[in-house]
């Protein structure tokens, strides 16, 4: 059972040759979900050998160009792939007119569906879920419409224990245990009792993503408790005017969520181009919430082995 993420893009707006925009890809169970798709993003999937067959969810945050600019281009190669699987697309207003216009003007014919989601992002809300997970938005105050996502994994029926389990169980049995509970004879008395034949399944995870935003305490109710918060710290705390002026947030900020919101890991991204060692972004980061690391191109965290 995974749950686990990878990091694809650090950087912020402007190119540097040693970070890629923004990009995460989270894997649940045999699932792909990718968040937020900058410049090269499909480059870095083939980098980190990560298979974009099992590619099934985007979620774009905003429509600046270093959260969305490599999406065209993804979609285009998954195209001369042959791929025939739908794909779900979740962003704001906007995203289906830009890819709708560079499809027809580059006269590309896609094999597969695409499905795309408008996203409200003054307010959170269910957005999406499957038999694995649930998605709920995450408000950000940004220049343009823009929200982040938090993934909740659901959870897990019990297990069997399969060599103890009763030769002659019924499939109703079965799924009674699984759910808790006894299996109870005619007379009342317990025939199996559930805790001699199964045991709890793996904890639930849980991650958010919080991409370009002014500090906003609005989110630690929305994010509190979770395994793993990705939170933007695109400037070191001594430029926080500037932080303020952009609708951004610096490092003390993003680890002041995470320790109001009792997160279990903290990772911080989005560097500013003017920026060549994150040393001191870590550091401060750290004199918040100690737990706190830097968001590194190619690192994978499971997420499950997280302890909150």
């Amino acid at each position: 059972m995974s749950f686990q993420l990878t990091i694809l893009g650090t950087g912020s707006a402007t190119p540097v040759l040693t970070r890629n925009p923004t990009a995460h890809h989270l894997q649940i169970e045999q699932e792909g979900y990718l968040i937020d798709c900058g410049e090269g993003t499909q480059s870095q999937l083939l980098h980190y050998k990560i298979r974009t067959t099992k590619l099934k969810y985007i979620f774009i945050t905003h429509l600046h160009g270093d959260h969305f600019f490599g999406l065209i281009g993804l979609l285009s190669t998954l195209n001369m792939h042959r791929r025939i699987e739908d794909l779900w697309i979740f962003a704001p207003k906007g995203l289906a007119e830009i890819i709708t216009i560079q499809l027809k003007y580059s006269d590309t014919r896609l094999n597969f569906k695409i499905h795309f989601t408008e996203t409200q992002t003054e307010k959170s809300y269910l957005l999406f879920e499957n038999e694995n997970v649930t998605i709920t938005t995450i408000p950000l105050i940004h220049r343009v419409p823009c929200c982040g996502f938090l993934f909740r994994e659901k959870s897990k029926k019990r297990k069997i224990v399969k060599n103890t389990k009763p030769s002659d169980l019924t499939f109703e049995e079965i799924k009674m245990l699984k759910d808790g509970e006894d299996i109870i004879n005619a007379d009342g008395s317990v025939k199996y009792k559930n805790e001699n034949y199964t045991i709890p399944s793996l904890k639930s995870c849980s991650y958010a993503f919080c991409s370009d935003t002014l500090f906003n305490e609005s989110v630690i109710d929305i994010v509190k408790n979770v395994d793993l918060l990705y939170h933007e710290a695109t400037f070191l705390d001594e430029l926080l005017p500037r932080a303020t002026q952009t609708n951004h947030s610096t490092t003390k900020q993003a680890a002041l969520i995470a320790k109001k919101a009792k997160v279990g890991k903290l990772i911080i991204g989005h560097y500013s181009s003017r920026y060549k060692e994150l040393e001191t972004h870590l550091a401060e980061a750290r004199e918040v919430f100690m737990n706190s690391y830097l968001a590194i191109e190619g690192e994978t965290h499971k997420i499950r082995d997280i302890k909150v």
